[in-house]
């Protein structure tokens, strides 16, 4: 819900910065795209291949980058990097709702909890578990034995965080994620598989955000660690032993196997998958859908990704790229013979 009254413009670049130009006593109280904002809502252009919806709408203000300042006549706010402005205004007009502290019914609670913890229907805590302040876990989680919330940390409904698991300061995870489950470790006896125990934990940092049914497993015998600001989507699987470093952000459906240790501001996109046992450099960027087999140890963007065609042509492609390997060798062959006639003449 927007802000009551909104904010005028100048009090939003008082608080956050950037360059006012045009009335600054204009008030916004919600955010909206260039082609859906109206009246009292502020826009942005962070994107150039949108520049013409910068001269058609109707928001009241906008924010833009200072290549595109003087393109439009409205209230605006000039910033270099006008997408995370926009995030931070949405921020300001959309404050999370306060909940209100205290422990409802139907939740099982096994440990101390300070005051200002706010605890849903239902909800299960376990013993020796340690909740920072401010905490709002809603209803239906599962908090297992051992486990450490960091302080103004959201649980949405649902989550499940299993024994001994450690979650920093100012988390939010959403409905449905598993935090510490079983990594996938098995010995193969002949026929049969042998279960390893899984006796490591997750530890999760500070400004984590986990997307809603995402799973990350606990390390099998070192832990699964993941950095301060990680950002990861919906329905990612993490395996045991991954170490994601600081400030790193995957997409949806993104599969790590387990043991890989990927570095410091990587992304990778919706569908990525990494094999195990890799190791990735810090700025690694993988590109949606791609499968990573290798250790990459430079920084830049990578793709793996078979170009999309329509099918009978993708067929055809396919075809003669199976064909490639043989072609080679007989152009080989033929540099040969004619290397040959070259010496003879």
């Amino acid at each position: 819900m927007p802000v009551s009254g909104g904010l005028r413009l100048d009090e939003i670049v008082a608080r956050l910065g950037g360059v006012l130009a045009g009335d600054g006593s204009v008030v916004v109280a919600q955010v909206g795209s260039l082609l859906s904002a109206g009246e009292r809502r502020i826009a942005f252009l962070a994107n150039p291949k949108y520049r013409q919806q910068l001269q058609k709408t109707q928001a009241a203000a906008v924010i833009v980058p200072p290549q595109f300042a003087s393109e439009t006549s409205l209230p605006r706010i000039v910033h270099p990097n006008a997408y995370a402005y926009y995030a931070r205004v949405a921020a300001l007009l959309n404050p999370p709702l306060q909940a209100c502290p205290g422990v409802r019914a139907g939740a099982v609670v096994k440990s101390e909890l300070p005051a200002s913890a706010s605890i849903g229907e239902n909800v299960v805590i376990g013993e020796g578990v340690r909740i920072g302040e401010n905490v709002i876990v809603h209803p239906g989680c599962v908090i297992g034995d051992r486990v450490a919330i960091g302080d103004d940390s959201l649980l949405y409904p649902n989550v499940v965080v299993y024994g001994d698991c450690v979650i920093g300061k100012r988390a939010i995870i959403h409905a449905g994620a598993v935090i510490g489950g079983d990594g996938f470790g098995f010995a193969k006896d002949g026929e049969r598989w042998v279960k390893i125990p899984q006796i490591g934990r997750v530890l999760i940092g500070d400004d984590v955000e986990i997307g809603a049914n995402t799973s990350i497993d606990r390390g099998a015998l070192d832990d699964t660690v993941i950095g301060n600001g990680v950002k990861l989507d919906n329905q990612i699987q993490i395996g045991h032993n991954v170490i994601i470093g600081d400030d790193t952000a995957m997409a949806g459906c993104v599969g790590v196997a387990g043991s890989t240790r990927i570095g410091r501001r990587c992304t990778v996109g919706g569908a990525g998958m990494i094999i195990g046992h890799l190791q990735l450099s810090d700025d690694v960027h993988i590109s949606a859908g791609s499968m990573v087999t290798r250790n990459l140890p430079t920084a830049g963007q990578y793709t793996s990704i078979f170009p999309l065609a329509a099918h009978a042509q993708w067929l055809h492609t396919a075809a003669q790229i199976k064909r490639l390997a043989r072609l080679a060798e007989r152009v080989a062959e033929l540099e040969k013979k004619l290397e040959t006639m070259e010496k003879t003449s």
